[in-house]
């Protein structure tokens, strides 16, 4: 099974907008974490398998949009408006073998392929 990697983190200004992608993103379900230093991870968005169906957290409803490009095989987070504590690891994982948004929301972590993560820091 080939590794996810995340990229597109960074520094980025209060109020600035960020797209982090994740790649492969193969035929399953995927979503989008994140953890903050001192803090536990916390789940943000997922997305089917076709992209006609996403998830989000009440933390993030309205500032993310998830996606993803079969075609590309790489899955999106476009995160606007974004504020200081924002600033966290950011992390992709996907579902071996679901393809639901349900088969991320609901599995252990110890069941989804993880990214290495990709840092993001906003700060003035």
């Amino acid at each position: 099974q080939v590794p996810l990697v995340e990229s597109g983190g960074g520094l980025v200004r209060p109020e600035g907008s960020l797209r982090l992608s994740c790649a492969p993103s193969g035929r399953n379900a995927m979503g989008w974490f994140r953890q903050a230093p001192g803090k536990e991870r916390e789940f943000l968005a997922a997305i089917n398998w076709s992209g006609y169906s996403t998830y989000y957290a009440d933390s993030v409803k309205g500032r993310c949009t998830i996606s993803r490009d079969n075609a590309k095989n790489t899955m999106y987070l476009q995160i606007d408006s974004l504020k200081p504590e924002d600033t966290a690891v950011y992390y992709c994982a996907a579902s071996p073998t679901g393809q639901t948004f349900g088969d991320i929301v609901g599995s252990p972590p110890e069941n989804l392929n993880w990214g290495p993560g990709t840092q993001v820091t906003v700060s003035a």
